[in-house]
């Protein structure tokens, strides 16, 4: 099996830092055509295809139509399409407020759906197939008590990936979503042990506690996530791979 994305434009929002980062290297290294790269923050690294980067704020109703817009003024095309931005800010029902939902449903939601729409009008006026990949979360299963927004917006992107694999499937793109969970990245690590205050070194600590010693990387969610952007996956649709060491209610 050749996992392999030649001749393919990919478009992979959040590709400053962490998973969207790892993914666009992976996208890069697995022999794409060319690469859109978004973020708030200005997108790092030298590339071996064509890139084209775009500042944008998904947080914004004119975000997501101005990066489609990028991509088809430099390239012509989008085939495949990785939604990997998104907020993990902490909200619960004791402690969230209007201002942090709104938030946190136009980045992990809102922009992931026009991101789709805007690739699937692309897709659909050439004839031309195509692949999207949600980068959704194991809380969509129900969530930590402390982030109930976030999984919220997870559950949300998970039924959008389905309902957008059936609605598309006689239009040859497929649909599919990963469900992560702790993954090591820079801003998990800010997150727990700086903005939690839970101490320097506090993640590596539990992750010697998992199966694996470790946990999911950002590189293993960019492996998983061009395999399913490339034809060696085809013809799964409308599948979300839960890439996690533990399930709930079982024995490690």
């Amino acid at each position: 099996m050749r996992v392999s994305l030649e001749d393919k434009v990919i478009l992979v929002t959040g590709a400053a830092r962490g998973i969207g980062a790892a993914i666009a290297g992976q996208a890069a290294e697995s022999g794409a055509a060319a690469l859109v790269l978004t973020d708030r923050d200005p997108v790092p690294g030298r590339w071996p295809c064509p890139v084209e980067t775009v500042a944008a704020d998904l947080a914004l109703p004119e975000g997501p139509p101005a990066v489609i817009a990028a991509a088809l003024a430099r390239f012509g095309r989008i085939d495949g399409l990785v939604n990997a931005a998104g907020l993990t800010t902490r909200g619960s029902f004791a402690d969230a407020d209007v201002a942090q939902w709104n938030r946190m449903f136009s980045v992990n939601a809102r922009a992931p759906f026009f991101l789709m729409a805007g690739a699937i009008a692309d897709m659909t006026a050439r004839g031309a197939p195509g692949a999207i990949v949600n980068i959704q979360s194991m809380n969509a299963h129900g969530g930590a008590p402390d982030l109930t927004v976030y999984a919220a917006t997870k559950g949300a992107l998970q039924v959008l990936t389905k309902n957008a694999a059936h609605a598309h499937l006689r239009d040859r793109i497929r649909v599919n979503g990963i469900n992560l969970g702790w993954v090591d990245t820079e801003s998990e690590r800010t997150m727990h042990e700086v903005t939690l205050g839970k101490g320097e070194g506090w993640l590596a600590a539990q992750a010697a506690g998992l199966p694996l010693g470790r946990f999911v990387s950002a590189e293993d969610a960019a492996r998983l996530t061009v395999w399913l952007l490339s034809d060696a996956s085809a013809p799964m649709t409308g599948v979300s791979v839960d890439l996690e060491q533990i399930v709930t209610g079982a024995l490690c």
